[in-house]
């Protein structure tokens, strides 16, 4: 069975976005990118990946889901299709329609179409953002693997939404973590069933 794996940047207070979606406050550069790039290239934009001359195969993952709002930062940049290289889906209970057709949209139920995704054959399935698809998804997901930034927004997107609780906690391990020379922590945790 595929796994969902939640694969995301968040400073230390828990945060993945300003308010307003913006993502400019991680700084690009550093060791950990080459590191991360080389072992994770299918989590590049396709627009990226083009630019850096990367043709590297997905060894991870092949499907990416992304809530709307994670979605339309890809089209504020200039592409409705940021993932061309992978199965991508948008969650969203407001758009109208897929708004590319290398998009499928999924509008109702997407805990029964993320089961229905981990029952076919093929990669990992990478849940890209944001955090209040990932709270809606945390019953199935089976991995978290966290670039954590030394930095503190105090307020913006939480990592799982800002909805309802759990009634248990859902419970993970962390299965292995890499502080990197510029002060960035990859962190790969499991989920335990």
């Amino acid at each position: 069975m595929r796994k969902l794996t939640y694969y995301v940047a968040s400073t230390i207070d828990g945060f993945i976005a300003t308010e307003d979606g913006s993502v400019d406050f991680f700084p690009v550069g550093g060791d950990h990118g080459p590191a991360i790039i080389a072992q994770y290239p299918e989590t590049l934009p396709t627009k990226v990946r083009e630019a850096l001359g990367t043709d590297k195969r997905n060894r991870y993952f092949d499907t990416v889901l992304m809530g709307r709002k994670t979605h339309d930062f890809g089209v504020r940049t200039g592409t409705s299709s940021p993932y061309a290289h992978l199965r991508q889906f948008v969650v969203s209970t407001t758009l109208p329609e897929s708004p590319d057709s290398a998009v499928e949209l999924i509008s109702t139920d997407p805990l029964a179409k993320v089961r229905a995704l981990k029952r076919e054959d093929g990669l990992g399935i990478w849940l890209c953002g944001g955090g209040e698809l990932a709270q809606v998804l945390l019953p199935e997901i089976d991995q978290i693997f966290l670039k954590l930034y030394p930095i503190v927004l105090g307020r913006g997107r939480s990592l799982f939404g800002s909805g309802p609780r759990l009634d248990d906690a859902a419970k993970f391990r962390m299965i292995t973590s890499r502080v990197f020379e510029d002060g960035v922590a990859f962190m790969k945790y499991s989920r335990i069933r």
